[in-house]
């Protein structure tokens, strides 16, 4: 192929009345810039739990190479050399004034900066590690969107989310800056057809109302114009391209039964909230896997549930609230509850993590060699929130920046010296500090 023209990172297939965005191919790579431009730029994707985390069934006992998976930790077996696990990381920003843990601990998640306590518009973080990094790479204006923000649950926009802090603390992760917080995408054919399936601004409204109606996949409207692609590639990148259509295909399919949920417009009665979160949690994750082979970002951020969640897990076999379990009081039936909250919220995450490793970039290496991808919640202990000792996974290597298969033990440090490491990881140079209490990077980091 060196023969020929490269091929735009910016392409698209066009059909009557949409757009598709297209995995990085390796047409997309000139030969005479391949040593200028690495062929696997690097990513981070944040997941997000509330509530914090059983720790006696979360923490491993060894320590470095010679760790083992705990029972909470077991769903991550297959990845298991692909996980840096990082115990006694400290975030003391996140304690409030007076109560108010959950939403305090969630705005000082990324930022390291206390929250102002206000019920209030007058709100104010810290801006979070995630629009650094995205800040850093929108200046080589490489993708289509800085960053990628989302999550399950909308949550309240304004007023008392938790004992006096304002719900933008309880909803949100990702802080643009101090007074912006970045406002989370949770609908799925919403986030898809930002992403995947965009409308061509030519288009009428009655050729996008004809494609849905009819139930159409995209990939039926620019197929004509893929099939002329395919002409001009190589035999990986052909490869490449029918392997993206099913995963295109399959993820439209999840959308179509979550779609059968979305409230008709000018209804008068808001419908019941009955989506599964096991359905929209795997759809959310397919839409960080294929934002990042088509390179539309390199950050993406996902809240499983908002600060202080009560959500109640039926399909676990649960009839409590998480948050009211959370507040375990020690008794064994509580701490069951937990776990089995813990190891399902695992689960989800390891699902991102597998596919991050199944899927392939331009030059054929696993997205997730080159990808950190990151584990988290606000809390230690619910019951007595507990802001260090923070549950802490990272998937990935990040291009060879992260040395996985260990557990970590950082006891004391804090986790803002984790976030300096995966920032100077992503390339934002000349970081030395971060937050309130950033100091330098993270011992042991990279192995």
């Amino acid at each position: 192929m060196s023969h020929k023209r490269p091929l735009s990172r910016r392409t698209f297939l066009r059909g009557t009345g949409a757009l598709m965005a297209l995995p990085l191919l390796e047409r997309m790579v000139s030969t005479a810039h391949a040593a200028e431009a690495p062929l696997a730029p690097r990513r981070l994707a944040v997941f997000y739990v509330p509530n914090g985390i059983h720790m006696q069934k979360w923490l491993p006992t060894g320590t470095g190479a010679a760790w083992e998976l705990t029972p909470t930790l077991q769903p991550l077996a297959a990845v298991k050399s692909d996980v840096l696990v990082i115990s006694g990381l400290t975030n003391d920003a996140g304690r409030p004034d007076g109560d108010g843990h959950h939403a305090a601990g969630t705005a000082a998640l990324l930022s390291c900066m206390k929250a102002v306590k206000t019920e209030g518009t007058d709100f104010r973080a810290g801006i979070s590690m995630d629009q650094v990094i995205a800040r850093h790479l929108a200046q080589q204006k490489a993708t289509r969107f800085a960053s990628l923000e989302l999550g399950n649950d909308a949550g309240r926009g304004i007023g008392n989310c938790d004992s006096g802090y304002a719900c933008p603390y309880a909803n949100n992760i990702s802080w643009a800056g101090p007074r912006t917080p970045m406002a989370k995408e949770v609908r799925p054919k919403a986030v898809f057809d930002r992403l995947f399936g965009g409308v061509d601004p030519g288009s009428t409204q009655a050729q996008v109302e004809k494609r849905r109606a009819y139930g159409l996949s995209i990939i039926d409207f620019v197929r004509e114009d893929a099939t002329a692609l395919q002409k001009q590639l190589g035999v990986t990148d052909q490869r490449k391209l029918e392997e993206y259509f099913t995963s295109v295909r399959d993820l439209e399919k999840q959308l179509e039964v979550l779609g059968q949920q979305v409230p008709v417009c000018g209804a008068q009665v808001s419908p019941v909230d009955n989506e599964d979160p096991r359905a929209k949690t795997k759809a959310m994750m397919d839409l960080i896997v294929l934002a990042f082979q088509c390179d539309l970002t390199r950050v993406a951020t996902f809240m499983l549930a908002n600060a202080r969640s009560n959500k109640v897990y039926g399909f676990l076999g649960l009839s409590g609230g998480h948050h009211a379990y959370s507040h375990h009081q020690f008794v064994p039936a509580n701490f069951d509850a937990l776990s089995r909250i813990d190891r399902w919220e695992v689960e989800q995450y390891a699902y991102l993590v597998r596919r991050l490793k199944e899927s392939r970039d331009a030059s054929g290496a696993s997205l997730l060699d080159s990808s950190m991808v990151y584990f988290t919640s606000e809390l230690e202990d619910g019951n007595g929130h507990i802001h260090r000792n923070l549950p802490v996974l990272i998937a990935g290597r990040c291009g060879g920046a992260v040395g996985t298969n260990r557990h970590l033990r950082a006891t004391g440090l804090p986790i803002a010296n984790l976030y300096i490491s995966m920032m100077r990881a992503m390339g934002v140079p000349g970081i030395t500090t971060f937050g309130s209490d950033g100091t330098g990077e993270l011992p042991g980091f990279g192995g």
